[in-house]
């Protein structure tokens, strides 16, 4: 078996404790890292016995370590979230659907009918999970359930209907 790759820690034990705390969780690893070669670092110590000590995978150790050789302290504190896929959806058809989903009067009964009508309007074909989790994500809309009662309805109709209705009679 190898010996573990022995590597100079230039900070001190108390910097790094301090970077830990001030830092996000996922930066907060890669410094325990850092303390735990620190520690070591008369002797060397293995990726291994760093990712049992800290609770993580030993390639992701082997990656900071590497971060740290090659870069120091600024490679290992920068942290960039990956970006994903660009939307499908442009910004003014995002405000076309938030305007339709608004609309009381519009008739939606569902994610198939907004996803037929998005096809139609836009001119571009969507998936039903896409249009289900974009619109979920974004106006927080949900599956539409029965309403207590229908927007179009007559009032003046409802009032005569209270008035004609016959009450049963109690047992």
């Amino acid at each position: 078996m190898s010996l573990p790759k022995q590597i100079h820690i230039v900070e001190s034990i108390g910097e790094l404790r301090k970077l830990q705390k001030a830092s996000i969780p996922m930066i907060a690893n890669r410094i325990k890292a850092l303390i735990e070669f620190k520690k070591h670092e008369q002797k060397g110590i293995s990726k291994r016995a760093v990712a049992d000590n800290i609770g993580v995978n030993q390639n992701s150790v082997q990656t900071w370590r590497t971060m740290y050789i090659n870069g120091g302290i600024e490679a290992v504190l920068n942290y960039q979230k990956q970006a994903g896929r660009p939307s499908g959806i442009t910004k003014a058809e995002h405000k076309q659907i938030e305007a339709k989903l608004k609309d009381p009067k519009n008739g939606l009964r569902g994610y198939v009918e907004l996803l037929d009508w998005m096809e139609s309007e836009f001119n571009k074909t969507f998936a039903y999970n896409t249009v289900l989790k974009y619109c979920y994500r974004h106006f927080n809309s949900k599956i539409k359930v029965a309403r207590k009662s229908h927007i179009k309805k007559d009032e003046e109709a409802v009032s005569t209907f209270k008035k004609t209705l016959v009450k049963p009679v109690k047992k």
